[in-house]
């Protein structure tokens, strides 16, 4: 499992995040405080509060998606 702090700013991003993680065979979970929302739920992650930071679990190993990880991420 590895984890990662992204930003996403806009509905472009979620769109851009989800349609990477969709693309991935294993389970990848945003958090933000205690809610935990599936990585490849465009309205799940819309629900959320976009203007903090969210940290992502990856289950597995996704080079494209990494590259994705990398574009959103935080410091």
């Amino acid at each position: 499992m590895v984890q990662h702090q992204i930003r996403l700013n806009a509905a472009e991003d979620v769109r851009e995040f989800v349609n990477a993680a969709s693309k991935c065979d294993f389970d990848i979970d945003i958090f933000y405080n205690r809610i935990i929302i599936d990585a490849k739920s465009i309205l799940g992650i819309l629900s959320m509060d976009l203007t903090k930071e969210l940290t992502v679990k990856c289950y597995g190993d996704n080079p494209g998606f990494n590259e994705v990880i990398a574009k959103f991420a935080v410091g």
